[in-house]
């Protein structure tokens, strides 16, 4: 049977596009010269992503790859405004990581979101914003504005979605050292088990139950190798799902294996793999079981590695997965560590809550972000969402419009950040595929009452890279 287990995709997200504004003029009988009337375009959707306690996999994203929310439909006269698009939700695991791709290497450039509790959402691909009708711009000495703003396209980009378990304790160790064994008989999971390494493909999840009513989820992760960290075996590929857990159970198997290992160096080689991962691992609380105790000949073993267990400060278990020996003991001792853990963090995160308004937050804050580079001795190239939407949406057919656009660009700190980078009068800027030449800041115009009461978002000067 086809694993349909997913834990990584990379997916390709696009809002709707804006519909542009309408560029119309009151015409009834009676009124041989009515004013403006055009109404705005409606917004695009948004592309969002939601956590869903339902979901245990990223499989719906295994197969489709592109996602696209619907298109705002444009103004028309009458000051009848489009229709906005419907967002488009995702939804995925709880515990997912969201994080922004370079679109040529599709490697994580930042991470955009990290959705740990259920209902969390993030907006990915933020639908393009409508044209403004030519209503909005008139003012005190225009007073038929003869242009509208076109809509905006919405962006199109690569995210990856990567899905890291959320259970309080994993069990981790070399392959074929009864991990599966011991999730099987200490809870209602039912991994497949064999006597052959990497029998676990998949990492897998149950509850266990103390004889005091504490209950706890426990992972199954597939077995590690030396090198892990690296890329080698099958487990590195779900080191990710160690991370959240918040008590490690180190199991080791003292018979040694086919290959007759020391559980000395086992213990080691894993502990130093984890570490190797993530840094904090290294701290992470953990519980050292000592599988297979049942079998003669293992008594030396178990002795060995309870001494170096205990002088690292672990607690350590000797049980037996095929008998049962041990076992009560070792979920009590989990359930215990899991009730102490949940009690610290719950105390330390009091004031821990929904994030997506901050993810929202940070998100506008990056569309405001202006950034300014020398490509010429008098050239320089402007990249940043918000500047760059400005010149999508203005019609150049239409001098007014670009006379506004100018405008903007003095009230958004472009102009400033031009000059701060080292810009003087008669360079030529360049933004998108089109470039202009520059003029210093003016004084605010006939424009400042349109801008302050309709561009309340724009962008913050000084927010500057050079």
């Amino acid at each position: 049977m086809e694993n349909t287990f997913t834990d990584l995709s990379h997916i390709n997200v696009k809002g709707g596009d804006g519909g542009a504004g309408c560029m119309s003029f009151r015409r009834e009988a009676f009124v041989p010269k009515g004013g403006p009337d055009g109404g705005d375009g409606g917004r695009g959707g948004d592309v969002v992503i939601e956590a869903d306690p339902q979901l245990s996999s990223l499989i719906d994203y295994r197969y489709k790859h592109h996602f696209r929310a619907e298109r705002g439909t444009h103004g028309q006269g009458a000051r009848r405004h489009g229709r906005d698009g419907e967002d488009m939700v995702l939804r995925v695991p709880v515990g997912t990581v969201v994080r922004e791709l370079d679109a040529a290497t599709q490697t994580p450039v930042y991470d955009i979101a990290d959705l740990t509790h259920p209902g969390e959402r993030v907006v990915v691909a933020p639908g393009g914003a409508g044209g403004r009708g030519n209503i909005h711009f008139v003012t005190s000495v225009r007073r038929a504005p003869a242009f509208a703003e076109k809509g905006e396209p919405a962006r199109e980009h690569w995210i990856e979605l990567e899905m890291k378990l959320m259970a309080d304790a994993a069990l981790v160790g070399m392959p074929s050292v009864g991990k599966s064994s011991i999730i099987a008989r200490i809870s209602a999971a039912r991994p497949k088990i064999a006597d052959y390494p990497f029998t676990t493909l998949i990492p897998n999840l149950g509850v266990a139950r103390a004889a005091s009513g504490q209950s706890f989820v426990v992972a199954d992760v597939p077995g590690l190798i030396e090198g892990a960290s690296e890329g080698k075996g099958l487990g590195h590929q779900f080191l990710r799902h160690i991370e959240r857990t918040a008590l490690i159970l180190h199991v080791v198997d003292v018979t040694g294996g086919y290959e007759g290992r020391d559980v000395v160096d086992d213990y080691r080689t894993i502990n130093a793999e984890l570490a190797a991962h993530a840094s904090e691992l290294a701290v992470r609380p953990q519980i050292v079981v000592a599988n297979k105790c049942d079998l003669l000949g293992t008594e030396e073993a178990v002795d060995r590695l309870r001494s170096v267990a205990e002088a690292d400060g672990h607690q350590f278990f000797a049980v037996s997965a095929a008998t049962g020996l041990g076992l009560d003991a070792l979920v009590s001792a989990c359930a215990a560590e899991v009730a102490r853990l949940r009690s610290e963090a719950a105390s330390s995160q009091e004031d821990a809550c929904d994030q997506s308004g901050e993810w929202e937050r940070e998100r506008q804050r990056r569309e405001r972000r202006i950034e300014v580079s020398r490509e010429e001795r008098h050239a320089w190239r402007v990249r940043g969402v918000q500047v760059e939407r400005m010149v999508i949406q203005t019609d150049w057919e239409n001098d007014e419009a670009v006379a506004y656009l100018q405008h903007r660009f003095d009230r958004c700190g472009l102009d400033a950040a031009l000059a701060k980078a080292g810009a003087v009068n008669g360079d030529e800027v360049r933004i998108l595929d089109l470039t202009f030449t520059f003029q210093g800041t003016d004084d605010a115009d006939d424009f400042d009452e349109v801008d302050d009461a309709n561009d309340d978002d724009l962008v913050v000067a000084g927010e500057v890279e050079n």
